[in-house]
C-alpha cells in the first residue's frame, strides 16, 4: 500500500538550485513510486524582492550580494550546468545575463494552481529563464509561457494586469518567512519534514521512503 504525501516546494523561478531540487525530487518520486505518491504545491519565495523592473546584470548582482569573484562564478556556473545536465535539464548560462523581479511570476503560479497547471507552468518558467534566457518579469513573456502549457492567455493577462493574488502571495511569503525559511529550495513534506537545498536524487528518495513508511 502506498502512502500519499503532501509536498510544499518553496522556491523562486530565478533560482538555479530550485531547478536542480525539483528535477531531483521528481526523479526520486518516480523511483519511490512503489512506496508513495505525492501532491506538489509550489509556494512563493523571492530571492530579490526589492529588484526593480529593469533587473540587474547577473555578474554584478552576484558579486554585490555574495562577494563572489569571477573565478567563483565560473566554477558555480559549471557545477550548476553539470548537475542540470545529469538530471536532463539544460542551463544555457550564456543566455542568462540578468536577474529580474519575479513577483508577477509567483502571482501567475498561484492562479495556475487553481487551473490545475501549476507544475507545468513552473517547469516552463524554469526553461524560459534558464534555458532560453527570457525575462520572467516581462508580462508578455509570462502570458506566452502560460499559453504554451495550456493556460488561457486572456486569463493570464487579466491576472497580471489586475494585480490579482497580490495579497495572497505576500501573505504566503510572510508565512514561510515566519516559519524560518530563509533559503530555497525548501521542500516541506506533510507540513512536518523539511528537506533543504538541491539535494541528489538519492537523498530525496531516502527521505520520501522513510516518511512514507511512518505510521499514520
Amino acid at each position: 500500500m502506498t502512502a500519499h504525501l503532501k509536498i510544499d516546494f518553496v522556491s523562486d523561478v530565478s533560482c538555479p538550485w530550485c531547478v536542480i531540487g525539483l528535477k531531483s525530487l521528481e526523479q526520486a518520486l518516480e523511483r519511490a513510486s512503489d512506496a508513495t505518491t505525492a501532491e506538489i504545491h509550489f509556494q512563493p519565495f523571492e530571492l530579490n524582492p526589492q529588484m526593480g523592473p529593469e533587473g540587474q546584470d547577473l555578474a554584478e548582482h552576484i558579486a554585490e550580494k555574495y562577494g563572489s569573484t569571477p573565478e567563483d562564478m565560473q566554477r558555480n556556473r559549471e557545477g550548476i550546468r553539470d548537475r542540470g545536465a545529469a538530471l536532463g535539464f539544460t542551463f544555457n548560462m550564456e543566455k542568462r545575463s540578468r536577474i529580474y523581479n519575479t513577483f508577477d511570476a509567483h502571482r501567475l503560479l498561484h492562479w495556475a494552481e487553481s487551473e490545475g497547471r501549476q507544475l507545468q507552468l513552473k517547469q516552463a518558467l524554469f526553461s524560459a529563464y534558464f534555458t532560453d534566457g527570457r525575462d520572467p518579469s516581462d508580462r508578455e513573456v509570462l502570458i506566452d509561457v502560460a499559453r504554451q502549457v495550456g493556460l488561457d492567455p486572456d486569463g493570464a493577462r487579466q491576472v497580471l494586469e489586475s494585480g490579482q493574488f497580490t495579497d495572497e502571495v505576500r501573505q504566503i511569503e510572510q508565512r514561510y518567512g515566519q516559519l524560518g525559511i530563509r533559503a530555497v529550495p525548501s521542500v516541506i513534506v506533510n507540513d512536518k519534514y523539511l528537506i533543504q537545498g538541491g539535494q541528489p536524487v538519492e537523498v530525496f528518495e531516502q527521505a520520501l521512503r522513510k516518511i512514507a513508511a511512518e505510521p499514520k
